[in-house]
């Protein structure tokens, strides 16, 4: 039996680009229909993230003009991570098996043949991963690089070269659906759901039409998020550097006690000013991290919902 395929691909201010690539993806789902590894009740899901232009007025166009496509609309923009959640939820009942993948058209749509195979062979993640980034300029590669190292190095579990282009199947989803955190980091969390899993390497492409939504102020901020949401090893870090600064004081202490014994001290204001600023810079640096991780709490214990869907193009239909 062939497997329902949907295609969810999350969409902000997409005006420029969307005419473009939903045509590739339409393509593609047509292709890999003939090819018999897809059935054809396979569809084309956009999730519209609030977008300001638009977007959910194309959207609704290619639902009316053809039953591949289809498209739900968020009440107000939550962020690409909400969205392609909001999505993978809408279709985990109706289908087989997803892939995510953004609307700009800069990750490869021919590796998903290799996904949809690596899924018949009994995968039931796959995740895809940038071969190279040639295309990228060298402080893009190195905050993007960097950005996955230290994702790794703080505890959180992710692969390297990979963002949200990935294949899941309903089997996984159901089960992600008991993933209940309001601060989620998808990348990181589908390791933790477990079941066999495996990688399709691709060339990233240049955004085809439009501006990228993902800046160094984002990617900054999601990479704070990821590490948060999924690790303790900030915390720990701070315990670890409490107490070294604890040993250091106490030496200190011997230290100047030993030098008044001796008469030897000299009054100065200089040590003084750089002790005391030093500690209170290491004070306030801790008290951000515990209090970033207190905001976590207070966010995920309220419980409030990560997406509200407003619209959907079926309804209209």
């Amino acid at each position: 039996m062939k497997p329902v395929l949907y295609i969810v691909i999350p969409c902000y201010n997409e005006e420029k680009v969307l005419p473009i690539t939903c045509e590739l993806f339409l393509k593609k789902i047509i292709t890999l229909v003939k090819k018999n590894k897809i059935d054809n009740n396979s569809r084309i899901l956009f999730v519209n993230d609030g977008s300001k232009d638009r977007t959910w007025e194309i959207i609704c166009e290619l639902a009316k003009k053809d039953e591949h496509y289809m498209g739900i609309s968020q009440s107000r923009n939550r962020g690409h991570q909400n969205a392609v959640l909001a999505g993978l939820m809408e279709a985990k009942d109706k289908c087989d098996i997803t892939i995510s993948i953004d609307c700009d058209g800069q990750d490869d749509i021919n590796a998903m043949d290799e996904m949809v195979d690596q899924y018949l062979d009994g995968s039931e993640i796959v995740y895809g991963v940038r071969s190279k980034r040639d295309t990228d300029t060298f402080f893009k590669r190195f905050t993007a690089e960097g950005f996955y190292k230290l994702m790794n190095l703080m505890g959180a579990e992710v692969v390297f070269n990979h963002a949200d282009y990935r294949l899941v199947s309903s089997r996984v989803l159901k089960e992600f659906a008991n993933f209940e955190e309001v601060n989620i980091f998808l990348r990181g969390m589908f390791p933790l759901v477990g079941f066999k899993s495996t990688s399709v390497y691709y060339e990233r492409h240049e955004r085809i039409a439009g501006e990228s939504h993902y800046p160094l102020s984002k990617m900054l901020a999601l990479a704070f998020d990821g590490i948060t949401s999924l690790s303790i090893k900030p915390i720990r870090m701070i315990t670890g550097l409490g107490g070294f600064i604890a040993v250091l004081s106490f030496i200190g202490v011997i230290w100047s006690v030993v030098m008044a014994i001796l008469g030897k001290t000299v009054t100065g204001w200089a040590s003084m000013v750089c002790i005391i600023s030093f500690i209170g810079g290491v004070q306030l640096i801790c008290l951000g991290v515990l209090g970033e991780y207190i905001g976590k709490i207070y966010m995920e214990v309220k419980h409030r919902p990560r997406y509200i869907i407003s619209e959907r193009t079926e309804e209209k239909k």
